[in-house]
C-alpha cells in the first residue's frame, strides 16, 4: 500500500523542486529525447497536489492543499526544470570529452540546452501567487 521514492543519484540532496522539475523532465526520455512528453500544466497540478497531500499528511497536517500552494511549487518545479536542463547539459559536455560510454552526450548536451532556451522566456515569466 505505500510508495517510497528514493533518489540516489550522485548521493547529492536537491531541493524538492529541482528533484519535482527533473524528473518531470526525465518523462522525455534520453537516448531518444521527446520533449512533447513532458507533462503538461493539469497533469503537473494533479501530480503536484497529490504530493502536497501526502506530504502533509506524513508531516501530520492534514491532507488540505489550496490552490495556492499547488502553483507556488509548480512555477518552483518548473523553474528548477529549467536548472536541470542546465545541469545535465554541462554534464553532458563533461562526459563528451571524458566519458569512454558509446553514447552521444554532445548531441544530448544540444538537446537540454535547446530545451532550457525554448523553455526559459514562459517559465521565467511565472509570477508567485
Amino acid at each position: 500500500g505505500d510508495v517510497q521514492f528514493i533518489d540516489y543519484e550522485y548521493s547529492g540532496y536537491n531541493y524538492l523542486a529541482y528533484d519535482i522539475g527533473n524528473h518531470f523532465n526525465e518523462f522525455a526520455g534520453v537516448s531518444d529525447v521527446d520533449y512533447s512528453l513532458y507533462p503538461d500544466r493539469q497533469l503537473q497540478g494533479q501530480w503536484l497536489r497529490s504530493y502536497l497531500e501526502a506530504y502533509k499528511e506524513f508531516k501530520g497536517f492534514g491532507t488540505e492543499v489550496t490552490e495556492k500552494e499547488v502553483e507556488i511549487l509548480f512555477i518552483q518545479v518548473n523553474q528548477f526544470a529549467l536548472a536541470s536542463h542546465f545541469f545535465w547539459g554541462l554534464w553532458a559536455l563533461i562526459q563528451a570529452k571524458y566519458s569512454t560510454i558509446d553514447f552521444d552526450f554532445l548531441g544530448y548536451a544540444i538537446v537540454r540546452f535547446n530545451q532550457y532556451f525554448k523553455m526559459k522566456p514562459e517559465v521565467t515569466a511565472l509570477k508567485v501567487p
